[in-house]
């Protein structure tokens, strides 16, 4: 059993105590639950838990359950023995970016935007907005919409509340359309989108899932508008998707987390 009385112990082997109660099998964790896994006392875990939410070390739903966070798996992804959603989606991607010579780009939700964390374009592909490393709107992106359909209502309502940014005549901007697709989005696991974003551009994305259920990504694949029927796109990008998601150890008697477990929230508790 852990010590609960440390005499001298330091600040930052505590902080460590707490990263390294995650793990297989442990990648959503309460308050309790770190309580119970480190051994110090409840008040400790908590102040020591929002500090590492407040550094973007952990992510907090809304529920009060913990995540690991998107800045952590940043820096995780520098370390040369670890295989993180980048390096298993890359083999996919570069099957489907062959099979289809489109713009293929990977993307996580950072708070209430996508942020692309990998892409492979084709010579001559339609202009995109953003690169590596950019962000994209949830509302009006497919990717983003992958992302949105299986978060919280919470994330939801902070999405529409800042103003669903109308980038075209074909982005949806009223919430209750916007809501009744992304139940699509869930029903289905796919998300399109025509020109919502950038003229020209039209995009066909999917999710990724972890060993739990829980939605950690999305996969889409860009074309030029009128270039490719979007639906004769979607079987490759799903299977894309399906394989990418069981190398992470989903399997699909886990199935998908429902919205409110699915995305991980940055939300600090007061």
């Amino acid at each position: 059993m852990p010590r609960t009385s440390e005499p001298g112990r330091s600040v930052s082997s505590r902080l460590l105590a707490v990263l390294f109660a995650f793990g297989p099998g442990h990648s959503r964790l309460t308050l309790a639950d770190l309580g119970r896994q480190t051994g110090m006392p409840q008040a400790t875990v908590r102040r020591l838990a929002l500090e590492l939410v407040a550094a973007g070390a952990l992510d907090m739903a809304p529920d009060g359950t913990l995540t690991v966070g998107t800045r952590l798996w940043q820096l995780g992804t520098l370390a040369p023995l670890t295989e993180p959603l980048r390096t298993v989606a890359l083999p996919f991607m570069e099957d489907l970016y062959t099979a289809l010579h489109q713009h293929v780009q990977l993307a996580v939700l950072d708070g209430h935007e996508a942020v692309v964390v990998e892409r492979l374009s084709t010579p001559g592909a339609v202009g995109l907005v953003s690169s590596v490393g950019g962000r994209l709107p949830l509302h009006s992106s497919a990717v983003g919409k992958i992302l949105l359909a299986h978060g919280d209502n919470a994330l939801f309502d902070a999405v529409a509340s800042c103003g669903l940014t109308q980038f075209t005549a074909h982005t949806i901007a009223d919430p209750a359309r916007l809501r009744r697709e992304l139940g699509d989005c869930r029903r289905t696991g796919t998300a399109m989108v025509r020109e919502e974003l950038t003229l020209l551009a039209d995009s066909v994305a999917t999710r990724i899932m972890d060993a739990d259920g829980h939605v950690l990504g999305a996969l889409s694949v860009v074309v030029r508008s009128g270039s490719v029927a979007l639906q004769t796109a979607i079987p490759s990008v799903v299977a894309s998707g399906l394989g990418i998601s069981r190398r992470l150890g989903w399997k699909p008697e886990v199935g998908v987390r429902p919205p409110g477990t699915a995305c991980r929230s940055q939300v600090i508790l007061p």
